[in-house]
């Protein structure tokens, strides 16, 4: 019997409860002993079988999903619902009618979607949250870049380094944060970094949504400096960092 009629012997074997005994692939294989360890080694070097005492047992699936590290979106909508619900509707209103707007994916950035309806503006997002929430709306454009979807976050993000965005110009960005610091805006996840770089830069002013619990947390990696954003709309600014934005010309509204 070929290598390849056993392999396929051993894998069908473990159909039935996912596992199989040495002494049952003896008896299915009339191979030696050493022979049948081969096979087995070949199967699990490719991922197929994982060796156990007594026998073999069927591979786990191996999720090949991307995946972000941070709060997933379904946990964070819950979280400071009404003051992000302020600074959404705060934001909405620095849209002009018919303007063409870049929405970064977040929970705070989507709610500003309620409050576009009405204004047949053109918006760039990588949130499938943002798409949904304005396809309803009659005279709403909508463009999304190419890229994986990440579940966590329900939002489309293409590799360092990789072209993904339409010809666009839209000159307001209105994005999200993990954190406000000294340090600058930040993300918990260097993949949201990348893909939000790529968004300042084509940004001629860059607009942040954030509640103030985002100045508690000041931890990730480094999305900008403070001096590259023109506006932030929050609902409450720790004293020790009003000085700082001033200093650094950052533009603050409070949404209440």
């Amino acid at each position: 019997m070929h290598a390849a009629e056993r392999e396929r012997l051993i894998v069908e074997a473990l159909g039935p409860t996912g596992f199989v005994s040495y002494r049952e692939l003896e008896c299915l294989l009339e191979a030696s002993p050493a022979t049948i360890r081969r096979d087995l080694t070949r199967l699990e070097e490719e991922g197929r079988i994982v060796r156990v005492h007594g026998g073999a047992k069927q591979a786990e699936p191996v999720d090949m999903a991307p995946r972000l590290v941070g709060t997933p979106f379904d946990q964070s909508i819950t979280l400071n619902a009404a003051a992000k619900r302020a600074i959404g509707k705060a934001a909405a209103a620095l849209v002009s009618p018919g303007e063409g707007i870049m929405v970064d994916g977040g929970t705070t950035t989507l709610q500003m979607c309620p409050h576009l309806s009405g204004l047949r503006c053109q918006v760039l997002t990588n949130s499938l949250h943002i798409v949904n929430a304005l396809l309803p709306q009659e005279g709403t454009g909508i463009l999304v870049p190419s890229g994986s979807v990440f579940r966590e976050q329900n939002i489309i993000l293409a590799a360092a380094g990789e072209e993904s965005m339409p010809r666009f110009h839209a000159p307001k960005l209105f994005m999200g944060a993990a954190s406000v610091g000294p340090q600058g805006i930040m993300q918990a996840d260097i993949i949201l970094v990348a893909a939000e770089r790529r968004l300042i830069d084509r940004a001629e002013e860059v607009i942040l949504l954030v509640d103030s619990s985002k100045f508690r947390d000041q931890s990730g990696t480094i999305v900008c400096k403070l001096d590259e954003v023109d506006t932030i709309i929050t609902d409450a600014v720790p004293p020790d960092m009003e000085a700082i934005l001033q200093r650094n010309q950052v533009k603050v509204i409070i949404a209440q």
